[in-house]
């Protein structure tokens, strides 16, 4: 398997997101006006575009990229060597500075954290995006836009953010044995 089994594990609720995602397109698709919204400003919907694979579906490529990179990102965070279990002589300029400066975990728990946190992140912005193809897959084209939208699209976004910085906060916090 490509990927090691904690992010096989994390990933399930990603790729459970952009299935759903990727279906409620699918069954919508059909029933779309020949003019859908291309962009949603602060005042509503205020470009249009023509109905196709591309624009209607726009939302479900871009998790499918922002899930390969965060997944791949994750992986990585797993299969680097923790600043822990890096050997003494690999500093050759002296072991705090370069050991400091490392952009690396500082341990395997740590990395496992991180490596949840940044799939979180992913999910949180299947959740985001779930809720802006709502509007993008209305059956009407209606230019209004609920006003609680904005803020139900960001505060999912925030939230996996915040847990991705506290989980980077926790590494740096944590001794190098």
């Amino acid at each position: 398997m490509v990927f090691s089994a904690p992010v096989r594990l994390w990933l399930l609720p990603n790729a459970t997101l952009l299935a759903a995602l990727a279906l409620w397109g699918i069954v919508r698709y059909p029933h779309l006006p020949a003019r859908i919204p291309q962009h949603i400003g602060s005042d509503g919907v205020d470009a249009w575009t023509d109905r196709s694979i591309g624009s209607a579906f726009a939302l479900v490529f871009v998790y499918v990229g922002v899930t390969v990179l965060l997944t791949a990102t994750a992986e990585l965070t797993l299969r680097v060597t923790p600043q822990a279990e890096l050997p003494e002589e690999a500093a050759p300029f002296g072991n705090g500075l370069v050991r400091a400066s490392l952009n690396r975990p500082r341990t395997r728990a740590s990395a496992l954290r991180t490596a949840r946190a940044v799939l979180v992140l992913n999910a949180c912005t299947g959740v985001s995006l779930l809720i802006g193809s709502g509007v993008l897959w209305r059956s009407t084209a209606d230019p209004e836009v609920p006003g609680w939208m904005f803020p139900a699209m960001l505060l999912p976004l925030l939230a996996g953010t915040a847990l991705t910085v506290l989980a980077a906060v926790r590494d740096q916090r944590t001794p190098v044995s």
